[in-house]
């Protein structure tokens, strides 16, 4: 080698050095602010959720508004990339990040304490507005921002930045695991809060210094920029398809995470599970090399699908953990094969922020769609089955049938099944569960002709998912859907019983007829939890025999009234309901009769109980029973060491606080135990006791925490054997308003 090398060889190695240090520093500052915009998500709707009752639908309006700020920040990036290129959109965008930092700590803005008693959706969207609006907003434009810049340079790798795409996402999918598995369970939410700013501001330093970087960086050479310039533009044509492919998969996520936090909790574990798989589908699509190749993903999702399909009609499988992991592979299966297709279609690295703006509107339209129009268009949640067949035409492929005959075959065949459909349900034809179920079978097995025709694939799987639900689930039943989910009214098989139900779980039930098929009339005998001898029975007992004579109680959670059946002469009852249309149910005489023989004149409090009951005099209750779970969600914020706080500051002197925590998923006698224990209260628990189950006649049996400042407080309770004294576990940690750990109880539950 001569001397005369040197210079270039030190040149080489030093363009390639500081091509190195460009390109991991744009990737750390794109990895930590995906992390940042994705760990906010389920942090800061954990601090709004008990302002709307633990609702699930609190988060599936959190994820319109987060796809909204996400369209807002990519179309930002498109619009500064392209009118204000170079050191000038560095220099705009630092300032944009450094404004967001006058939010910091991220907190519920002031004036925005008690949510209307309508249009909750809307006003939700206004609170995550003001309150972390703009730092989401800039964060959300990083990702197309930095990936755009890095497109200008000469790093070979510039021509195709799509990757860098990956790597953010894959901060996404890491931040989202993380939160329920290390951060909810060890580290309080005012800590989270504090730890987030401070990755904030390091992410401020950290794009300054790719900004410096990125000016001391030459940019593409002619040659290369002249070709980019001959590439034909993407068209109209290509941003609908874009939106499309983006909007199905966004819906479905929506609807499948209300479908699985229905029948658990509202909480973060079951909102990052379909978002993380959400986000591993791009880390998959776009990285440079696909773990999973996009043609198997296309032949696979028609089995998956089939396979969803079958176990909604046959019901095979009985677990919920089994049943919310095959719908949440369906999810993954469809959100791959739609975000494979758009990675497919993706343009030239100069139209990187457009495509993003488009990806990004698709997925608030489909978001907007799912959490905020279906629950207005839908008495139940029809988005779901819809979507399943939309995911089916996103598939390549997609044409009619090129032979007229063939075509007048196809809609000719929609046409009359549509027509029957409409006919069975509207002159509720008696169904043979037999050969209904003999003519679903039937129709899958066709389906097989047309694995590679999405068209009419799509129209059968649609047909059959409908006609289940106006055939059979919603055959007899009055469907009725709020912000805060479905409940349906249905009559039990032998016609004897009319019973309410949320998601998958009863929540009242009235006998309406004898074993004759007479009609009942008069006071309403009282099943479910509340008859004769039951745990909350014995509750009220008890404060009647503490007292000698009438008691007031307070019911959180009103379902079909039943309670109210429990007063006796001179007993004052107040009902605390947040869904107004629970309370139009069992308001309808026609429906259930509890509220109008027992207590017509109970006053019923409309709001999230944190909130009204905090407005109930000192001292008002003799008793307060909290029996609100939807489904079998919990409310965690009705169960925390400050809910309890309040649930005594309103009790009387010897007064008593009964949970009810029937729970199939989660055991929380012993959390009700702790937060007790840290109010200075002492707990008893039954579970069972003397009366046996009888499912047939509606009678169960549940789980109640009864809750007193000390033991001669509770009466007869403290006495009984079936009461045990539950002493809080000194391995875990008081549920707070800060902190909950709904892993820890699902494990308990299982252990059990």
């Amino acid at each position: 080698m001569s001397s005369s090398d040197l210079p270039t060889d030190e040149t080489a190695q030093g363009t390639a050095s500081r091509r190195s240090l460009l390109l991991a520093a744009l990737t750390a500052a794109i990895f930590l602010s995906a992390a940042l915009l994705f760990a906010v998500q389920p942090m800061f709707t954990k601090m709004v959720i008990p302002r709307l009752g633990g609702a699930p639908a609190v988060w599936s309006v959190a994820m319109v508004f987060f796809q909204a700020a996400l369209l807002a920040g990519y179309g930002y990036a498109h619009l500064l990339t392209r009118y204000a290129p170079g050191r000038t959109s560095v220099i705009i965008h630092l300032a944009v990040m450094t404004a967001a930092c006058l939010f910091l700590p991220l907190a519920i803005a002031n004036g925005w304490g008690r949510p209307p008693a309508v249009g909750e959706a809307f006003w939700l969207i206004g609170l995550f507005a003001v309150s972390i609006g703009l730092p989401f907003f800039a964060l959300a434009a990083n990702s197309p921002l930095l990936q755009a810049w890095f497109a200008r340079t000469d790093h070979p790798a510039a021509k195709d930045p799509y990757f860098l795409y990956a790597a953010s996402n894959v901060g996404s999918f890491l931040a989202l695991l993380s939160y329920p598995a290390v951060i909810e369970p060890l580290i309080r939410l005012g800590d989270q809060t504090r730890l987030w700013s401070i990755g904030f501001i390091v992410l401020i330093l950290l794009l300054a210094g790719c900004g410096v970087l990125l000016w001391r960086f030459p940019g593409q050479p002619a040659a290369a920029t002249a070709a980019a310039a001959e590439a034909a533009p993407p068209t109209w044509r290509d941003a609908v398809t874009w939106m499309a492919l983006a909007a199905v998969p966004a819906g479905l996520l929506v609807a499948v995470t209300a479908h699985i936090s229905t029948d658990v909790a509202a909480v973060p574990l079951l909102w990052v599970l379909p978002l993380a798989l959400y986000l591993a589908t791009f880390v998959i699509v776009f990285a440079r090399r696909p773990l999973i190749p996009h043609w198997l993903v296309v032949e696979v999702q028609p089995i998956f699908i089939l396979g969803l399909v079958a176990v909604l009609i046959f019901e095979p499988i009985k677990t919920i953990v089994a049943l919310v992991a095959l719908h949440v592979a369906v999810f993954f299966v469809c959100a791959l094969m739609c975000h494979g297709e758009l990675a497919r279609r993706r343009p030239a690295a100069r139209d990187l922020t457009s495509f993003y703006m488009w990806m990004s509107a698709g997925g608030m339209v489909g978001g907007i769609s799912a959490g905020l129009i279906a629950p207005y268009l839908f008495n139940w949640i029809a988005e779901y089955p819809i979507l399943i067949a939309l995911a089916v035409l996103c598939r390549p492929g997609l044409a009619l049938p090129k032979d007229r005959g063939e075509q007048v075959i196809f809609f000719g065949a929609i046409a009359v099944a549509t027509a029957a459909l409409i006919i069975f349900r509207a002159f509720d034809v008696e169904i043979d569960g037999t050969v209904y179920k003999a003519v679903v079978a039937a129709l899958l097995v066709v389906t097989v002709l047309f694995w590679h025709d999405p068209l009419p694939f799509a129209s059968i799987i649609a047909f059959v998912l409908l006609a289940n639900h106006f055939l059979i689930e919603a055959s007899g039943a009055t469907s009725v859907r709020s912000f805060f989910g479905v409940a349906k009214i249905a009559e039990s098989s032998d016609r004897r019983f009319r019973i309410l139900t949320h998601g998958t779980t009863l929540h009242g039930g009235q006998r309406i007829r004898d074993a004759n098929g007479i009609p009942i009339t008069g006071r309403p005998e009282l099943l479910m939890y509340y008859y004769d001898g039951s745990a909350l029975a014995q509750v009220l007992d008890a404060a009647h025999a503490g007292t000698g004579g009438a008691i007031r109680y307070a019911v959180i959670g009103l379902g079909t009234g039943s309670l109210a059946c429990r007063a006796e002469p001179g007993d004052t009852v107040h009902y605390y309901e947040i869904d107004p249309a629970i309370v139009r149910i069992a308001r309808d005489p026609a429906l259930f009769t509890f509220l109008s023989e027992c207590g017509p004149d109970i006053p019923i409090v409309l709001g999230d109980a944190r909130l009204t009951l905090a407005d109930a005099p000192p001292a008002s209750y003799d008793v307060i029973i909290v029996d609100a779970f939807s489904s079998d969600a919990i409310p965690i914020h009705l169960i925390t060491r400050e809910a309890m706080a309040i649930y005594l500051q309103k009790l009387a002197p010897h007064g008593i606080v009964a949970v009810h925590v029937s729970n199939r998923h989660l055991e929380l006698a012993s959390v009700v135990a702790g937060i007790a224990a840290a109010n200075g209260l002492v707990t008893r628990v039954i579970e069972g006791g003397a009366v046996t189950e009888n499912e047939s006649e509606y009678i169960f049996v549940g789980t109640v925490a009864a809750v007193a400042r000390t033991n001669d407080d509770l009466g007869v309770i403290a006495k009984s054997d079936y009461w045990e004294l539950r002493k809080p576990d000194p391995e875990q940690w008081v549920w707070t308003d800060d902190y909950s750990n709904v892993i820890g109880a699902i494990i308990r539950n299982y252990k059990e």
